[in-house]
């Protein structure tokens, strides 16, 4: 542009000079010399100066360039987008445009209209406007602009109108966009902070370096009442604590860069509250302690809950006494203490039977009656809980005295005998009581617990009494748990066998039956004996997976028989008591008999007059389910129980045995006439009758004569294996008398 007017000048100088020349030519008539001279001399006087506006001229647009190019690079260093409006025509030019605005003519208002958010455009025409009214300074303005890819960013605007026209009209307007998304982000994040920090439900107070204090938030006045400016610029302290004691948690938070600790301070009603205070340092970037910050936290509820929780962990809730969990923390106390305690572990006996007749509701309310009657006759260091179930412990601190401990079992136990009147029942319930004594009988709660408990055990057989742990009861413990370990594994690997003692017709001596019989063949202790493993069986409940081994392996043994044309009787299998009263018996033994596909007819269960009497008519329900599947009945040891004949005469029974007690008994008048009177009344009631035990000619002539039918016994055979009851069928198929397999006194003897 400069260049353009300093040629434009030269054009002027030289046209003038041309014009002179003519006038100068037609007054000399062109003398050419003088031409000539004049020429020379215009051109010595200005050529230097042409050359000296020339030099100047292009320094300038150097430094023009070069100022442009800095400009430039400031701009594109800052990261900003110049901008300069001419309002008039719509063109605006940018500098550093990272929106990609690419139109220079923009026509609208405001220009970049088309890229910014719809929701700002309200707020940007209200500022821009502002301006344009002379009612700001500047147009200042933060809003979302979308880029290329279609993404948003937060920018800040700011423009100025530079140029205007004589009615004031803004004409040119420049200015600056700065993309503050990241800044924002931040801003947004801090008022998120600031939001939760005034919202926090603990009290909170922001100390600088020199906890002097800078802020609090509501929560804190809340909790301790005031106004917020007479906290600040306050030093640090803890009413109602020394000055030492504050200056030793600064210190220690200095050290430490936290510190968190459990006071007591009072709030704004002057009530003194639990109160955790939790101090953390807080450092720049330059690792330097800039501020505090103490969160001063209300325990108030979280001793509640604590407490409340803690009850609910160490109390029984039907009871209310202590409970287990609180009985070994306890107990552990007094061992460290070496202090001498007896501990007297009671049961109640029998307790299941008014669960399942009255309910487990009335049940419930029968221990909360004992408990507190029984509480009441402790001492005052002494400590009564519910361990769980109907199973309750005394600890006795600080005596060994026996006469004393006694004193207080007898005592327990006449209470606990004293019978309760409930829902128009009177209850009558007895105890067993095992009693330790520490640290004669164990040195842990646990070992302590173990040695009541098989105490208990043994004063359960007496019923009603109390039993010192003695080392006998231990031996006998540790071979009961060993026992119960073998029949687990047992189990496992199929050591339980099956074997079968023939049922004979006293007359003809021919079969026509046999009763299976469980044997317990371990590999490295031998035969166990069945008085020896059953009771911990049903014990343990293992029982019931006993049975159904048994069962399933006597059914098909006989189905086997059956298809060889070997057999066509019945097969008899002990029913436990455990086995009778599980709610789907029947279930289980069909699913056997379809296993085994063994019709029904040639199965025999024997159940024990005890098992049917513990509730006589819900054994009758179950007797006649089983009845009406086509399976025979017997009942197994009768006249060893206390059956009635009102009940007997409504089982659906098919068989009655006589126990092997009243055969041995035969010797004697007495023991006859009793076998007869059995005989008698299972005839009367059209039953099969099957002496058991029989091992004597003599008794056999006896039972011929009261008309028994079928006896079972060593007299004809002893229990025989799978294999050997095959031999034993063939030989009876072919009408051969049956080798007689006497048992030596080595021998185990039956479950009859």
């Amino acid at each position: 542009m400069i260049i353009k007017k300093i040629k434009l000048s030269l054009s002027v100088v030289l046209l003038a000079y041309s014009f002179d020349l003519f006038a100068f030519e037609s007054s000399f008539k062109y003398n050419s010399d003088t031409i000539l001279f004049f020429s020379s001399a215009i051109i010595a006087l200005v050529l230097p100066y042409l050359l000296f506006v020339i030099y100047k001229l292009r320094r300038s647009r150097r430094q023009l360039r070069l100022s442009e190019k800095r400009l430039k690079s400031t701009v594109e260093g800052s990261g900003d987008t110049l901008w300069d409006w001419n309002i008039k025509t719509g063109e605006v030019i940018r500098i550093n445009d990272k929106y990609m605005m690419n139109s220079p003519t923009i026509m609208g208002f405001p220009p970049n209209k088309g890229l910014i958010h719809p929701q700002d455009i309200p707020h940007v025409e209200h500022l821009l406007k502002k301006h344009f009214a002379e009612q700001s300074v500047f147009f200042e303005a933060t809003y979302r602009i979308k880029d290329t890819f279609g993404k948003w960013h937060w920018v800040l605007d700011r423009g100025k109108v530079i140029e205007k026209d004589a009615n004031l009209a803004p004409l040119r307007m420049t200015g600056t966009v700065r993309d503050i998304s990241q800044l924002k982000s931040t801003e947004e994040r801090l008022n998120l902070f600031a939001k939760c920090v005034e919202s926090f439900t603990d009290a909170l107070a922001i100390y600088d370096k020199n906890f002097k204090l800078v802020d609090i938030n509501p929560s804190f006045l809340t909790l301790f009442g005031g106004m917020r400016e007479q906290y600040l610029n306050k030093g640090f302290n803890l009413p109602g604590y020394d000055t030492s004691y504050v200056e030793n948690i600064i210190d220690v938070v200095r050290q430490t860069e936290h510190i968190q600790q459990e006071i007591k301070l009072r709030n704004n009603e002057r009530v003194l509250l639990p109160i955790e205070i939790s101090i953390d340092e807080i450092k720049n970037e330059q690792n330097q302690i800039t501020n505090y910050v103490v969160v001063y936290s209300d325990l108030t509820e979280r001793k509640k809950a604590e407490s409340q929780l803690h009850n609910l962990s160490n109390r029984d809730r039907t009871t209310s006494l202590p409970n287990r969990n609180l009985f070994f923390t306890n107990l552990h106390k007094l061992v460290k203490q070496d202090a001498h305690h007896a501990l007297l572990v009671f049961d109640l006996d029998n307790f299941k039977k008014i669960n399942d007749s009255l309910g487990h509701q009335l049940g419930d309310s029968l221990l909360a009656k004992l408990a507190m009657r029984l509480n009441k006759l402790t001492r005052e260091n002494d400590v009564f809980y519910r361990l769980g179930g109907d199973e309750f412990a005394l600890v006795m601190s600080n005596t060994n005295d026996i006469h004393v401990i006694t004193r207080t079992a007898k005592q327990f136990l006449a209470a606990i005998s004293t019978p309760f009147k409930m829902a128009g029942h009177e209850l009558a319930i007895t105890s067993s009581v095992g009693i330790v004594l520490f640290p004669e009988d164990g040195n842990t709660p646990e070992v302590l617990l173990k040695n009541a408990d098989t105490a208990m055990y043994h004063a359960k057989k007496k019923g009603n009494s109390y039993l010192f742990f003695n080392d006998t009861m231990n031996r006998q413990a540790v071979k009961r748990l060993q026992i119960e370990n073998l029949m687990r594994f047992g189990l496992k690997e199929d050591h339980f066998e099956v074997y079968y003692q023939p049922k004979m017709n006293i007359r003809t001596g021919k079969l026509t039956g046999m009763e299976a019989l469980v044997r317990f063949i371990t590999p490295k202790k031998g035969i166990i004996s069945p008085g020896v493993f059953i009771p911990i069986a049903e014990e343990t409940g293992q029982i019931i997976d006993i049975g159904e081994v048994v069962l399933n392996k006597a059914c098909r043994d006989v189905k086997k028989w059956l298809d060889d044309g070997l057999f066509n009787g019945r097969v008899a299998v002990n029913l436990s008591a455990k086995q009778f009263s599980l709610p789907d018996l029947t279930s289980r033994i069909d699913i056997i008999l379809q296993k085994n596909a063994l019709p029904s007819y040639f199965l025999e269960l024997e159940i024990t007059e005890g098992t049917v009497m513990d509730d006589p008519n819900e054994a009758i329900n179950i007797m006649r389910s089983l009845s009406a599947r086509g399976i025979h009945l017997a009942m197994d040891d009768f006249g060893t129980g206390y059956s009635s004949l009102a009940y007997l005469k409504q089982f659906p029974l098919n068989t009655l045995k006589v126990d092997k007690a009243f055969i041995d008994d035969m010797k004697n008048e007495r023991g006859r006439n009793m076998v007869d009177s059995i005989v008698t009344i299972a005839q009367n009631l059209d039953l099969h009758v099957v002496a058991e035990g029989v091992e004597q000619a003599y008794q056999i002539d006896t039972l011929k004569a009261l008309n028994c039918e079928t006896v079972q016994g060593y007299y004809y055979s002893k229990p025989l294996s799978k294999d050997e009851f095959t031999e034993f069928l063939k030989q009876q198929q072919s009408k051969a008398t049956p080798s007689l397999i006497r048992s030596k006194a080595s021998n185990v003897t039956s479950l009859n």
